[in-house]
């Protein structure tokens, strides 16, 4: 397998990315820069060297994004992708290939060799993912979630279990649904619903599956994002392959809510996730303070209900 150093450069919303050369492998695609780590070269060695090779750059910020396997008929690649935040110098193309900057949002995954779609959503997805949790009534839940977006969260999953639905009405749920959709359209944060079976067809945005709906799942929706719950490898494994964009895993950390529940930690995480090709996000006694944390585990961020629910 080719271990290849892999850079998202970031400046103003924008990623700069970079065009393969004619005669090369998967020519005229568009991807991330980056090359192969030479024999004994950390990932960090590499990814300076490559920045500086290919775009005269030299990069001040940068943390792990995520890591991508994939097989190629010719060949087998790792990549081994970070986010450069900072960097020094004027990118410009050192090796004659052509170059751009692309709004994150805009970028076309059919445009990128298929290894590099997974850089793509984890690109496109913040570090901290609210889960809404408990409220009194309609007027308490718009004012905790507004409170959250006021925050800074940029994604929500709306919860509303099986049980809270037997217990408050239909219209209620609606109403709770269209809140959601009212304040993450004026705030710009994308949004996914979590929600009993027979209020997904009252679902145009996002939807999450809990564990037991993605076995019942025979396709991925034709929604913006999909989003599910997983325990185990087994279940990120049947996610990846059903199409799901990104991924929750659980618990790392004791919690309240499910105080039986064995803890993963942060290695048994970091070993689970390893290998799987999409965003994980890390939930279960986690916060806003895990996030750096996370991210050298592997984690796309953290999600959370408590650290990120408003009061």
């Amino acid at each position: 397998m080719i271990h290849v150093a892999v850079a998202a450069v970031i400046d103003n919303g924008r990623v700069l990315i970079s065009q393969r050369k004619e005669g090369t492998h998967l020519e005229g695609y568009w991807e991330f820069p980056g090359g192969k780590l030479e024999p004994g070269e950390s990932i960090e060695s590499g990814l300076r060297r490559e920045l500086r090779e290919e775009l005269a750059i030299e990069p001040l910020s940068y943390r792990p994004l995520i890591k991508v396997r994939h097989q190629y008929p010719e060949k087998s690649v790792l990549l081994d992708v970070w986010k450069v935040d900072a960097y020094s110098g004027v990118a410009a193309s050192v090796e004659g290939q052509a170059i751009e900057w692309r709004v994150i949002d805009e970028l076309v995954p059919l445009s990128f060799p298929p290894a590099d779609v997974p850089v793509i959503t984890a690109l496109s997805l913040p570090a901290c993912h609210l889960i809404t949790g408990k409220f009194t009534d309609l007027a308490d839940f718009e004012s905790r979630l507004g409170e959250s977006l006021n925050n800074g969260i940029e994604i929500v999953q709306c919860r509303i279990t099986h049980d809270w639905l037997q217990q408050n009405s239909l219209s209620l749920a609606l109403d709770v649904m269209n809140v959601s959709k009212l304040l993450c359209r004026q705030h710009d944060a994308d949004l996914l619903f979590n929600v009993p079976d027979e209020l997904g067809l009252h679902v145009t945005e996002g939807r999450h599956f809990n564990s037991r709906q993605l076995q019942q799942m025979d396709t991925r929706p034709d929604l913006k994002l999909v989003s599910a719950s997983c325990h185990s490898r087994q279940e990120l494994e049947l996610a990846q392959a059903k199409g799901v964009d990104y991924a929750f895993l659980s618990p790392v950390q004791k919690t309240q809510s499910h105080p039986d529940a064995q803890p993963l930690g942060w290695d048994g995480f970091s070993d689970i996730i390893d290998g799987i090709n999409m965003p994980v996000y890390a939930l279960g006694g986690v916060s806003g303070n895990d996030v750096e944390t996370a991210w050298l585990a592997g984690a796309q961020g953290v999600a959370a209900i408590g650290a990120f629910w408003g009061s």
